[in-house]
């Protein structure tokens, strides 16, 4: 009798172990592989399957980091998940690499801010910026130069501080992390205490997080009208863009391509263009960006009144996640503002 006791409690067990794996997965999948790639390899996002980084996270910064993102570092926040599904997703996270998860106490580490700040400037704002904000670009593959095979996480992030303890801070700083250009500041000749006074530099951030974001009230799309004819407002709007150093790259009816030829609505035409160098820093910051470039503006005549109307990109630019991404687009924004402006004199 007590084994079948016990054999049913292992299979129920069992089968509880199954179906957190496959929620796991099934969560992975909807939420998380599109950035961070199969088998946790990486891809816009950083990769979860070192073992380096494994060895050092423990379970509730991975449960946090999912938690509450990291503000403009592209990762976002899934607050909207529960804690059997945080539990079942970090647990999937944890067979792409077979290490004992580690456990760090909660308690503050004691150290001198201003020597901190002063190691930290010395040795890690190369990396991770002068205001510890992150290193640039985004993930391991084409959205950056690949001088490095890791950007460097933002540490002046709400997200990273309510998940990093100070123990794990400390222990990244010792240990280093293999696989990433971080290394074992123990091994470089910091001493025990130095560490400390740069986790407590690393914690103060708290005290003055700085922050990029954009205001919910951006607009939908930018307008203008236009008090010439259809046809003039396109030929005054190709030499706007021109005269910003921008190469015109074609002109068609909006309808081209969804209608026959002859049914195309010649009152709706769309302006497409490029600043290659721009392009190409856009997507080094963040390839995601491709979906609304290349740059382009739409004409309509309707009841008589020409307007020029073109997608908001800061507005767009709030669903990515990316201060780089925000500065960019406030300029692309500006940008389309001033021809729009100069089209329409």
């Amino acid at each position: 009798m007590r084994l079948v006791v016990t054999f049913s409690l292992l299979l129920a067990l069992s089968s509880q172990a199954l179906a957190s794996a496959n929620l796991g997965e099934r969560l992975y999948q909807k939420h998380c592989i599109a950035c961070h790639g199969a088998g946790g390899k990486g891809g816009v996002g950083v990769p979860l399957a070192l073992k380096s980084f494994q060895a050092q996270a423990s379970d509730r910064f991975l449960k946090n980091t999912i938690k509450f993102g990291r503000e403009g570092r592209v990762m976002p926040a899934f607050k909207s998940l529960d804690d059997d599904e945080l539990n079942a997703l970090v647990g999937y996270i944890r067979s792409f690499a077979e290490v004992e998860p580690p456990t760090y106490t909660q308690q503050a580490i004691k150290g001198n801010v201003k020597a901190g700040a002063e190691l930290f400037a010395k040795n890690c704002a190369s990396c991770h910026g002068a205001e510890g904000r992150g290193g640039k670009g985004t993930g391991v593959t084409f959205s950056r130069p690949r001088d490095l095979p890791i950007i460097a996480p933002a540490l002046n992030n709400e997200g990273f501080l309510k998940s990093a303890s100070d123990a794990m801070i400390q222990a990244t700083l010792q240990q280093g992390r293999e696989g990433t250009p971080m290394v074992s500041f123990l091994k470089q000749g910091m001493s025990n205490q130095d560490i400390n006074d740069v986790v407590a530099y690393i914690r103060s951030y708290e005290n003055d997080l700085q922050k990029n974001t954009i205001s919910k009230d951006e607009p939908y799309y930018l307008e203008a009208e236009s008090s010439m004819s259809i046809e003039e407002t396109v030929e005054s709007l190709k030499q706007a863009i021109i005269g910003k150093n921008y190469r015109l790259i074609r002109t068609q009816n909006f309808d081209q391509g969804l209608v026959k030829v002859e049914q195309e609505d010649a009152k709706k035409v769309v302006i497409y263009f490029c600043n290659f160098k721009l392009l190409n820093e856009a997507l080094a910051v963040d390839p995601r960006v491709g979906l609304f470039l290349p740059c382009r503006l739409t004409v309509v005549e309707h009841q008589g009144k020409v307007k020029i109307m073109a997608i908001n990109p800061l507005h767009l630019s709030r669903f990515f996640n990316n201060d780089e991404l925000n500065s960019l687009c406030k300029g692309m924004r500006e940008t389309y503002e001033v021809i729009m402006e100069e089209a329409t004199l």
